[in-house]
């Protein structure tokens, strides 16, 4: 089984992928939110069903002094609704700093204007994604708090 990664905005969400053996993170894409909760739903639990996915870990934008704010209560409530659309556990991992990571990447390939913005939530996934894939690794394939 798969692992998705996700980083959550409020139009786009970037996806990321493990590999079957869950050591690599790829690149899935970006799902642009259609306004229709019943679109959104068909298209996770395809996504789901169809990558063999048994896990997903969304990223959560905590503050830089480790509390909760407005988009951290917004990324929960998007992962309580996915966790009921598609039947798997929701697992967080904290994010603090991927954005930057994630630009960092894009300004090293060069990667400029709308494909930018596009290719940022998609590199943050793979970020996120990586991150718990690595310290699963380390801890021997414990899962980490949730």
């Amino acid at each position: 089984m798969r692992v998705l990664g996700i980083d959550f905005g409020d139009r786009t969400i970037g996806l990321a992928l493990s590999d079957a053996l869950r050591l690599t993170a790829q690149p899935f894409g970006i799902y642009r939110r259609q306004g229709s909760e019943e679109d959104d739903r068909r298209y996770f639990q395809d996504l789901v069903a169809r990558h063999d996915v048994g896990e997903i870990v969304v990223g959560l934008p905590l503050r830089m002094d480790g509390t909760a704010g407005t988009r951290a209560e917004k990324t929960r409530r998007f992962a309580a609704w996915l966790g009921r659309a598609v039947g798997l556990p929701i697992l967080f991992w904290d994010e603090r700093l991927t954005t930057r990571e994630a630009l960092s990447v894009l300004r090293e390939q060069n990667v400029r204007g709308a494909r930018k913005k596009a290719a940022e939530d998609q590199v943050s996934a793979v970020i996120i994604l990586s991150a718990y894939l690595e310290r699963k690794r380390s801890e021997g394939d414990a899962a980490p708090d949730r």
